[in-house]
């Protein structure tokens, strides 16, 4: 069953802005510890694709859990890692997994599937939360 479905499209070149005013700050503030340093392994317009999608993707799983950034969901309660093949998944934490488990029906699990992609100055994700029965034995 479908819990939540959200994009964002971002502009690369206002996280340069932002992260040229507040540095580490804002990067503290709003990135994991991994997403931060998947970022610093990259160089110019790669480094920036990259905390790009991982805002994008940030403000499309808000969306997709109904709340934006209310209700105690965090910026750095969403983190995007990716799996040994590549693919991003996004994992909660604090209000986000909170409010992801208000959403879902007793006897019920979430999978959040997450896509991103990037050309400069652009950035998109979408994210999409669906709901399955557990198995019981």
């Amino acid at each position: 069953m479908l819990v939540g479905i959200g994009s964002d499209l971002c502009d690369a070149r206002r996280i340069e802005t932002v992260l040229a005013r507040h540095g580490a700050r804002f990067e503290q503030r709003v990135f994991t510890a991994r997403e931060r340093a998947a970022a610093q392994r990259r160089q110019g317009n790669a480094r920036l694709g990259t905390y790009a999608k991982r805002w994008a993707a940030k403000e499309a799983c808000a969306k997709a859990l109904g709340t934006g950034f209310a209700h105690g969901v965090f910026h750095r309660d969403m983190g995007v890692e990716n799996l040994p093949g590549g693919q991003p998944v996004m994992r909660l934490a604090g209000g986000a997994l909170a409010r992801l488990q208000e959403l879902l029906p007793a006897g019920y699990e979430a999978r959040i599937f997450l896509t991103m992609t990037d050309e400069h100055p652009y950035a998109f994700a979408q994210v999409m939360i669906t709901a399955h029965r557990v198995a019981t034995a």
